[in-house]
């Protein structure tokens, strides 16, 4: 009997979840899905490796059978997958954990030590980290004795040089652990190996990778290894995002106290849900309202947005010392051509050009690559994989054979 593995991305109201098969050679996905909505109007959503819409709910007001928290929604999940799998093939399970600290640079075992450490990451984000905790408890609960492994968003930027993991503030604090640490770490590892497929020689080389959805860094990336990152102490800095506002002068936090009355709690509530593209538009935080609105905001949120993208390539290239390839991925990154377009409009001085038929395709006939033929640096489209990519570490920290 075929051993898998079950991997978790849980959030604040919905799980991602996906089954592989624990192949000698590897994972090879199975199926995947996700419940959105939990607590609130839930939808779950199950697909086969192909795509393919294998099952669907939706639970209405007045069913009391309602999935209202994580442990609900994975009991909701494995429902659903029984028909389809045995949960005595589960070999492991693999988490997406945000924030790994100064401490975990590589996917650790999970224990309730593990635990305790994380949770005290929580305040460093508070969007995510509690999320992610409540999975990986829910999932103990579920499968308890089958190993568990805690892949970090983190890990892939531990080993930055000095000059880019600190910030100019006494050194007694970067001592104890404030400092730069980066986040979408999983996907950029994702995306750099992907790259080394696609186009070997810009992966081996300088690369900038952006992650662009309602979370949004960009990561600068020598030979696969992290080099830079926009995002630092916490997933709040760098460029704007759905509802966050990305750089920010710290002053006007200390007016906002001053001058507004604000605590740490109003000021946390204001940083992580009411700002960025929801914040300056006062629309929306989906680039998809703003794209359709009318309203002359919503044009100059996308605008803002833009600009802090080309202003980070340039900031990135900077520390890249040139730039070999740039690399669109996740939501709007994979599928918002104006906002691609956009990046790269006036940084012809680096290279950078885009075809805008390739452009408007995603570059599907192309192999994701949208920059023109023979041009000095290569632009591509990759969907990002964050799920195989836990899968992978969980192969390997288990140790599955393929069968069992």
């Amino acid at each position: 009997m075929s051993s898998l593995l079950l991997i978790l991305n849980a959030g604040s109201s919905s799980l991602k979840f996906a089954v592989f098969d624990a192949a000698h050679d590897g994972p090879r996905a199975r199926l995947s899905g996700q419940v959105e909505g939990i607590g609130t109007h839930p939808h779950l959503v199950l697909r086969n490796a192909g795509g393919a819409v294998l099952k669907e709910r939706r639970w209405p007001d007045a069913d009391g059978n309602v999935p209202r928290d994580q442990h609900d929604a994975l009991g909701v999940v494995l429902e659903h997958l029984d028909d389809l799998i045995a949960r005595t093939q589960v070999a492991g399970v693999g988490h997406r954990v945000v924030h790994g600290g100064a401490t975990f640079a590589a996917p650790m075992h999970i224990d309730d030590a593990l635990i305790e450490a994380l949770a005290r990451l929580e305040p460093l984000a508070p969007l995510h980290q509690p999320h992610n905790l409540d999975g990986i408890r829910a999932a103990r609960a579920h499968f308890a004795g089958v190993p568990q492994v805690a892949c970090f968003d983190t890990a892939f930027h531990r080993g930055h040089d000095f000059v880019h993991d600190t910030f100019a503030l006494p050194r007694e604090l970067l001592d104890a652990g404030v400092r730069r640490y980066g986040f979408h770490g999983l996907s950029y590892e994702y995306v750099a190996d992907r790259m080394r497929t696609l186009a070997p020689a810009a992966a081996a080389g300088r690369m900038i990778v952006a992650h662009l959805g309602s979370g949004a860094s960009m990561c600068a990336i020598r030979d696969g290894r992290s080099v830079s990152s926009t995002m630092g102490f916490t997933p709040l800095d760098g460029l704007p995002m759905g509802t966050r506002p990305g750089q920010l002068d710290p002053g006007v936090l200390l007016w906002l106290m001053r001058e507004r009355g604000l605590d740490a709690d109003a000021l946390s509530d204001l940083l992580y849900r009411h700002s960025g593209l929801k914040g300056l538009s006062g629309i929306s935080n989906d680039m998809r309202d703003l794209h359709t609105s009318t309203d002359p905001a919503a044009q100059r949120a996308i605008d803002y947005f833009v600009a802090r993208l080309r202003r980070e390539i340039g900031a990135l290239s900077a520390d890249l010392g040139g730039l070999d390839a740039l690399v669109f991925t996740a939501g709007i990154g994979e599928n918002d051509a104006t906002v691609r377009s956009g990046a790269v409009r006036g940084l012809a001085f680096l290279g950078l050009a885009i075809d805008a038929s390739a452009n408007a395709t995603h570059g599907a006939t192309r192999g994701g690559r949208i920059s023109p033929d023979g041009a000095p640096v290569a632009v591509y489209v990759v969907p990002t994989n964050e799920e195989l990519m836990i899968a992978r570490h969980t192969h390997r920290m288990v140790g599955c054979g393929g069968t069992r």
